[in-house]
């Protein structure tokens, strides 16, 4: 697996690196080869010219703090990526999504709050899945509603304070977090 760069250090990924990439032309349907296209060698159809621009996914992320600074974090359920630890609850933006409505949507299906959703203060790429590399989108938010009960993929919600934490699934979270006690 990759390192993980959550202090902004540039990593330099090869082609054929991550797992999950195309095998057949998704336009055609012909084995893919591969070419010189962008500056890198990539997946392509001698067929029909297609070329895959494998771009990653995005993700986004609510940070919620109480009134005793304590942050609003989520156990992983068996069915999401590192079941048992915790992170601030996020997930992935869906297709014609705006960003903040991912975040709001996110966070009132794993922990049944709503919130507005206000300015991001993280962005980083996340490696920790090879096949779904993501560029995650942090925002503060305001809980507007609801009452916190986890759901979707998280098995449980809880505020922890920054000095107190669980283990986190995440080194992009842990990096977020660790600039919070930096202030």
């Amino acid at each position: 697996m990759p390192p993980a760069a959550p202090d902004g250090a540039h990593v330099h990924l090869e082609h054929g690196e991550f797992p999950g990439e195309f095998t057949y032309c998704p336009m055609c349907g012909h084995e893919l080869g591969s070419r010189q296209a962008g500056g890198k060698e990539r997946k392509a159809c001698d067929s029909c010219g297609f070329v895959h621009f494998r771009n990653p996914g995005v993700g986004a992320a609510v940070v919620v703090r109480d009134g005793r600074g304590r942050i609003l974090l989520v156990r992983r359920g068996p069915t999401a990526t590192r079941p048992g630890l915790w992170s601030i609850p996020a997930g992935y933006v869906d297709y014609g999504e705006d960003v903040r409505a991912g975040a709001a949507r996110e966070l009132q299906e794993e922990t049944g709050l709503t919130a507005d959703i206000g300015p991001a203060v993280w962005v980083a790429t996340n490696f920790h899945d090879p096949a779904k590399v993501t560029v995650g989108i942090w925002f503060a938010a305001e809980v507007t509603g609801g009452e916190l009960v986890a759901g979707d993929d998280a098995e449980d919600a809880g505020w922890f304070t920054l000095d107190e934490l669980p283990p986190l699934a995440f080194e992009t979270d842990e990096a977020y977090i660790a600039s919070l006690t930096a202030m």
